[in-house]
């Protein structure tokens, strides 16, 4: 099984920022990564995907404009700039690996099969 690596969380105070970093731990060439964010108790939900063929992107409503994806190819990672924080975004983040449908990168669990052990983000008031 291949386990991408997440890193890059921590704690930050409510309008503070963070920067999350997945790596894929395999050549991909035509994958779908992506981010999602689990509260405990609660299902993950899938907040954004690259998609490596044509490096397009795809977003959750409720995080566009706040958190951008994007590939670094110096470091062959997939991050996750995450800006204005708020305590909602608490929780675990977690990276995973998945095939494209119809063209786009979706954002179900079901849809991935890759999965890392994830990295704890808290945001205090």
């Amino acid at each position: 099984q291949v386990q991408p690596v997440e890193s890059g969380g921590g704690s930050v105070q409510a309008g503070g920022s963070l920067r999350l970093s997945c790596d894929p731990r395999y050549p991909y060439t035509q994958v779908c990564m992506a981010w999602f964010r689990q509260y405990p108790g609660k299902d993950r939900e899938g907040l954004a995907a690259i998609y490596f063929g044509d490096d397009s992107t795809f977003y959750m409503d409720s995080v566009k404009g706040r958190f951008t994806i994007s590939r670094d190819f110096a470091k062959n990672t997939v991050d996750l700039q995450m800006n204005n924080l708020n305590p909602a975004d608490t929780g675990k983040y977690t990276c995973a690996a998945g095939p494209l449908y119809g063209g786009r990168c979706l954002l179900r669990v079901t849809d991935y099969s890759h999965w890392g052990q994830g990295t704890q983000v808290t945001v205090s008031s």
